[in-house]
């Protein structure tokens, strides 16, 4: 089988039921306890040796989901080609502004044949970005519980901007705990800096 050809038929699909089924993952409390308290033996020595504080463990968390999460889109997306699309549409919504206000209406219906290319072009590559989120969330998804499995033993707070010092359990904004909240600024803070290391983006 073509697993090229099977990826751009089918991909965005699997990828999308695949991540529901993750989500869902979560409502099921033994299969969150079994991965969370199997992912204890791996992590463990952080808290119980080492003596790591949880917030500062889940800072080294978010940077290492950071890290493989780059590396899966590093190599299993072409930026190249990525950058090239975008650089096209750019120039083209230039030429078409410029189009408009002049009123050149063969101008217009050509780029409008253009457009629809374009637009082809730049819905392939958003269906793209779906193809690493499998790998994604295999990866992530037993962190998290295992985050979750050992927050129902540590109790400290952390103090985060606007919402005060907070158990890491309670609710920061809406239903969103604090020790989420604080694994996805380090997490997108992180990323950031990685990727722009390995020249995918970022910062």
């Amino acid at each position: 089988m073509d697993w090229g050809k099977f990826w751009d038929k089918n991909g965005i699909w699997f990828a999308l039921g695949f991540m529901l089924l993750m989500m869902y993952s979560y409502s099921v409390s033994w299969l969150r306890a079994d991965i969370g308290s199997g992912m204890d033996a791996v992590f463990s020595p952080l808290v119980d040796q080492f003596r790591i504080p949880f917030y500062i463990l889940i800072v080294i968390l978010s940077a290492l989901t950071g890290l493989y999460t780059s590396i899966i889109y590093k190599y299993t997306l072409d930026y190249e080609k990525m950058t090239e699309t975008q650089e096209r549409f750019r120039e083209f919504q230039t030429e078409y502004r410029e189009a408009q206000l002049s009123q050149d209406e063969k101008k217009i219906r050509k780029l409008e044949a253009k457009k629809e290319r374009l637009m082809r072009e730049q819905l392939e590559m958003s269906q793209q970005q779906f193809k690493p989120m499998p790998y994604i969330l295999v990866l992530t998804v037993p962190i998290f519980f295992w985050l979750l499995f050992r927050l129902n033993e540590i109790h400290t707070s952390i103090t985060l901007p606007y919402t005060g010092t907070l158990e890491l359990h309670a609710p920061a904004i809406w239903i969103i705990p604090a020790w989420m909240l604080w694994y996805f600024i380090c997490s997108i803070s992180l990323s950031q800096v990685i990727r722009k290391s390995l020249n995918i983006g970022g910062l």
